[in-house]
């Protein structure tokens, strides 16, 4: 069988991706040197200061809302979130405008998976803030089901949300980056599945869409350097939230424990300090990149 022939353009042209040659084909200049004048202190402020607006997917969840404290407390002006639980949005919202009270917070239900309700959302947090700087997209599902038993709609559903989701607000937040012509920051959540199988559970579509991520991530990276885009993932653990919680999982629990070197699981918190190096200066060379936040599990 021959392989499928490449689409072409309008005009008939193959499509190329364009790599940034600093000059013609970038629309930004590089990230500046912090000012050196300033005082150590100072400096080390800076590095790490978030600037600008950002939207999370997800971000009514127990990471999701995490991060968005954490990129508030370092100086994010701008937060639009985005979720498909409205009460626990809203409730996030009020916590967060009562701590941060210049800060301008928004929320609003979106179900990724529907590409015209996502490019409405972004298009509204655009509206209210000028610029999307930040893209986070952590909205996602998992599911635990023997590959023998699988059938085609739950795989097709955890794909569905976890990377066509994660892709299409990805793609919205890039647009308006691109046409605003200042670059962004976008964030991908994938997993340690995308590395190496979970276990014990059995979850072939959820690992296979978590490693679609980080194909996904590396493309973009390459197509979006020269609007002074960068993308990247992040790779956590086993997380102590509210997905792992229940007795029908101390089975599972107990035996990710004892695979972890460090004996435990990770806390929300501890993925924060990823979220801020993508999200600031001191992250500004960082593209392409996952990072692995699992406590160590994917040594072995």
């Amino acid at each position: 069988m021959s392989a499928p022939r490449p689409r072409v353009n309008g005009s008939g042209a193959l499509p190329f991706i364009q790599l940034s040659d600093r000059l013609h084909s970038s629309t930004i200049a590089p990230e500046r040197s912090i000012n050196g004048s300033a005082s150590p202190a100072e400096r080390a402020r800076l590095r790490f200061t978030v600037r600008g607006n950002a939207m999370v997917t997800g971000g009514a969840g127990d990471i999701g809302s995490v991060c968005c404290r954490a990129l508030l407390e370092h100086g994010l002006q701008g937060l639009a979130i985005f979720d498909v639980h409205p009460h626990e949005g809203e409730k996030i919202v009020h916590s967060l405008q009562s701590e941060f009270p210049n800060a301008i917070i928004t929320f609003t239900q979106v179900n990724v998976t529907d590409s015209k309700a996502v490019t409405e959302a972004v298009a509204k947090a655009e509206a209210i803030f000028g610029t999307i700087d930040l893209a986070l997209c952590f909205a996602g599902i998992t599911q635990a089901i023997h590959a023998l038993d699988l059938s085609a709609e739950d795989w097709g559903r955890m794909f569905e949300v976890n990377t066509t989701g994660a892709f299409l607000v990805a793609q919205a937040a890039a647009k308006s980056m691109a046409n605003k012509g200042n670059g962004g920051s976008i964030i991908l959540m994938a997993s340690i599945p995308a590395h190496v199988a979970n276990f014990p559970q059995p979850q072939v579509h959820y690992n296979a869409s978590k490693a679609a991520l980080i194909s996904v991530k590396g493309s973009l990276a390459a197509e979006w350097a020269k609007y002074g885009i960068r993308v990247n993932s992040i790779s956590p653990g086993y997380m102590d939230t509210i997905l792992n919680e229940g007795d029908s999982l101390e089975e599972y629990r107990r035996t990710w424990v004892t695979r972890l070197p460090y004996g435990r699981m990770g806390q929300p918190e501890e993925l924060t300090g990823a979220v801020i190096l993508l999200s600031s200066p001191a992250g500004s060379y960082i593209t392409g990149a996952d990072i692995l936040v699992d406590g160590g599990i994917t040594i072995f």
